[in-house]
């Protein structure tokens, strides 16, 4: 009877050290978890700063090299055969209509509603 009882209050503290065995490394995986969430948040966020309007007129401006065209510096590229190439000059030729009334062509942005 005394094997018997031994042996069950073996059993039973090595099951109880197992419980507690699994808790610890369960808490190790949640902190690990919790680690790679808040450097996952870190890295969205940067992800965002980095590519806002803001930064990027920012790092814009900042070049020297950058240089807004003016309207008379566009040029028009045309699809041919051998690849592509720059078209013919003559983008200044404005109407007779336009040059009176000071119309110039202008781009228009309109917005998708998906």
């Amino acid at each position: 009877m005394v094997i018997f009882i031994t042996f069950f209050s073996v059993l039973y503290v090595y099951q109880q050290s197992e419980i507690i065995r699994m808790a610890y490394a369960g808490q190790k995986q949640y902190a690990v978890f919790q680690d790679l969430l808040d450097k996952n948040s870190i890295l969205r966020y940067n992800i965002e700063k980095n590519s806002s309007l803001v930064n990027i007129g920012s790092s814009l401006s900042d070049r020297s090299d950058f240089q807004m065209p003016d309207k008379y510096q566009l040029v028009k590229l045309v699809a041919t055969p051998a690849g592509v190439a720059l078209a013919e000059a003559g983008g200044s030729r404005q109407g007779l209509v336009s040059r009176i009334l000071g119309l110039n062509r202008q781009a228009q942005a309109k917005t998708v509603n998906p």
